[in-house]
This record gives C-alpha cells, structure tokens and sequence, in this order.
C-alpha cells in the first residue's frame, strides 16, 4: 500500500476518496492504526494538528475501518447543516437522515414511480439510522421456519426492504455514481436460512435450515455455535441505480446498474461505481448482511438490518461505465452477472479488459494476459434454485479482484481518473 503521505495525490481535496475521509469520532486503539501499513502517523498527526482535529479520534476509528482514514462523525439531524469533514481532505456536505417508514421502504422491487424519499446534492452523506430486515421488517428473532413462511409467501415480488429512492441532483444517463460507505453498524442479530429447492446443493438437504445468532456489543463477532465464532464484516447486499424503464425491477436482479450484487468486499471505507441510467440516479438499498462468504452458496448470508448505515453518494459527470466497479484500499473489483457461473466470468472478465484497457492504454490483449497473471476471479454468488417463493432468481456473479500492488503511481492515477475526475 502506498504510504498516507502520498496517497492524497490519488483524489482532489475537494472530492476525497474513501481512504482519506476520516472525522471526529472515535477515542481508542491510537497505537494500532498508528502502526498499520501503510499509515504515516507523523505525516497525519502534521495534518491533524493543521486542522485542529483530534488524533486520537481519527487514528481510533481508522483501526476499525482497516487502517484507512476513515470515520464517520456523531448522527446529525436531517440535513444538517454541519458538514461531516475529512480530516485530510475537507468537507464531505450535509448528512441526511431518511429513516425507514412505510413511505420510504419498496419490498422486493425498485418501483420508477415512487417519489424520491430525499433529494441530495453531490457528496452529501446519507444516514440511514434503521434499516428494515426481510419482508418488511416482519421477521423477529426466534420465529421457527414454519412461523416464517407465511411471511415470507406475502412477498412474491421478493424479500428485500429497500429505502430509496435518493435523488442526487443533476445525475443523468451516462454519468456515474459512487457509493462511498461510511459506517455500518448492524442491530445486535442475524440469521442464516436455506429453504428447500435454493442455494448450491437444492436437493441435497430433506429439512429447511434457520440458523439465529446474536453479536457482540461492539459488534465485531457472532458465536455461530460452540467454538465457532464468526467476525462481522457488514455490507449492504442490495445497491443499485434506478435501472431504466417504466415497470419496477426486482432486486433479486442484478446487472449494470448494481441491484442484489452482495459483494462481500464492500465494507466500511470501499466505494461503488454505478452507471446512471435515469435522471437524479435514484438510489436503492437493502438485504443488510453482518457478515457473507463469496459465493453465498445457501442463498443467505448473515441476514441482519442496520442501526447505523452511512453511505456518501458522489456524482462524477460524463464517466459512461458499463457495469459495477468496486474499490478497496488495496484492489479494483469489477463485477459480471450471467445465467451461468461460465457467462457471468466471461462477462467479468471481458468488462476487466476493456475498461483497464481504456483507462491505462494497454493493449486488450496484454490486459487479458495480466488477468490470467495477476487477478483473481471469484464467484460472487452461486444461485442454482429449482424451487423458489419468488417470482425471480438470482444471476449468477462473479467479480475480478486487480491488486493495487501491481502498478506504479501514474497507472493507478490513470485508473483513478477512468471513474473519479480528478482522481
């Protein structure tokens, strides 16, 4: 990882990127953040003390969030006029709170018509301070399967509670939006289900599974069973961009413009590229996971929903993108969906070469050579149901990993620049 003090070269100071965003809270675990790779306690504590920002509070959270710099302030009322703030690289813009409500909540599918539960500029932040579990908020914890399924059957369209939409001002049709995640912090349960006729091995199983865990206070872990404890990593599964049309789009879909990616990667301090398919975006988010293997193989991860989920969306203009593009301190992720595990790598595969081709000038052939070299291509999610309450499956997905490690400062800052102006 490149050193903290060269790292702000990769994002403008007035459009941060995830890894430099770090604010005020947070109070402990100064020593270990300090002594990551990658961060530069003295050039930090410098810009700290320039800004008049505790080191203790960034260097605090910035060991939760992976060894980036990057923080989430105290929950701010709607619209709040304070601007959260990069200790590194400056104001982030207002916090908007959307809470879920039966107004601001879609079960199962992303619906054109609704009316935008928030209207934001570019960069603001988006707090959402309680996500809802499946099916409308109606699963609770202990219910037996046979309890369940009535619920579940009142959901044909599909299980996930979706908040949205958020409108991001002068988004239109080929720009893009990047979904930074700030904080996500999942209520105090979970569970894992496996209904018959889903999931890898549908007919492998005579009985249905439901599996409850609880986590920890800080949550950082579920006791799965006896010896068995399970680090929480939470991540939304569902985010998307209004696809276009005029009929609403399940989210147990996928495709450009995101929807059910579940992409364990995207944790805290990652950012999400979507393409922008109609005007102000329109934003979605649901299907809450404490924590998620790649390949999801039962069709559930750790199903949870969020007390605390932050996401800042950032409009770039004039970036046309062909799919879901992820970034992580330490890799580029470039997501492909299909009918069968075969298509949905190809499609990866061939998303990878082109975009890195256009953004870096490699030649397509030496950028498939580098794949085959250097990637890794993971399945994301392995859906082979021959059963299912719902009216809709789910693509088959499978994301290619590019580590960060393999190019120099000029080829990053060109693959930057493919998704972030200025980056």
């Amino acid at each position: 990882m490149q050193r903290l003090a060269n790292a702000n070269r990769c994002c403008p100071a007035h459009d941060p990127c995830p890894r430099h965003i770090a604010p005020d809270r947070a109070a402990a675990g100064a020593d270990t953040a300090a002594a990551l790779d990658g961060v530069d306690s003295a050039f930090l504590a410098e810009s700290l003390d320039s800004r008049a920002v505790s080191r203790r509070g960034v260097f605090g959270m910035a060991a939760l969030a992976g060894g980036s710099a990057f923080v989430v302030s105290a929950p701010q009322t709607a619209a709040a006029k304070a601007p959260v703030r990069g200790a590194l690289l400056g104001p982030m813009g207002r916090v908007h709170t959307l809470p879920s409500t039966k107004e601001t909540v879609r079960v199962g599918t992303m619906d054109p018509s609704a009316p935008a539960a928030v209207e934001i500029e570019s960069g603001d932040v988006v707090h959402y301070p309680n996500t809802w579990v499946n099916w409308a908020n109606e699963a609770k914890y202990g219910m037996s399967f046979a309890e369940r399924e009535p619920i579940r059957k009142r959901y044909p369209q599909g299980p996930y509670s979706l908040i949205g939409p958020v409108v991001i001002k002068g988004a239109q049709p080929g720009d893009i939006i990047e979904c930074r995640m700030i904080e996500a912090r999942p209520i105090g349960w979970g569970w894992n289900s496996a209904p018959k006729g889903v999931g890898a091995l549908p007919t492998d199983f005579a009985e249905p599974y439901l599996h409850y865990v609880k986590f920890d206070a800080a949550r950082r872990h579920a006791d799965y069973a006896p010896g068995v404890s399970i680090p929480l990593a939470p991540i939304q599964g569902v985010i998307a961009a209004q696809p276009a049309g005029d009929t609403p789009v399940s989210a147990i879909l996928s495709g450009p413009y995101g929807g059910n990616i579940v992409l364990r990667d995207l944790v805290v301090g990652t950012s999400l590229f979507l393409p922008v398919q109609v005007p102000g975006a329109r934003m979605w988010t649901g299907d809450s996971h404490a924590a998620q293997g790649d390949g999801v193989v039962d069709q559930t991860a750790i199903e949870t929903a969020m007390e605390d989920l932050r996401i800042q969306y950032v409009l770039h203009k004039a970036r046309p993108l062909a799919g879901p593009i992820a970034e992580t301190p330490d890799s580029w992720i470039v997501m492909g969906f299909g009918d069968s595990i075969e298509d949905a790598l190809t499609a990866s595969l061939r998303q990878t070469i082109n975009w890195l081709s256009d953004a870096t000038g490699l030649a397509k052939t030496d950028v498939y050579a580098l794949c085959s070299i250097a990637a890794s291509f993971r399945i994301t999610q392995y859906s082979h149901q021959i059963a299912s309450n719902y009216t809709t499956i789910p693509a088959k997905t499978v994301h290619g990993v590019l580590p960060k490690a393999i190019f120099d400062k000029a080829r990053l800052a060109q693959i930057a620049r493919s998704v972030r102006p200025g980056g």
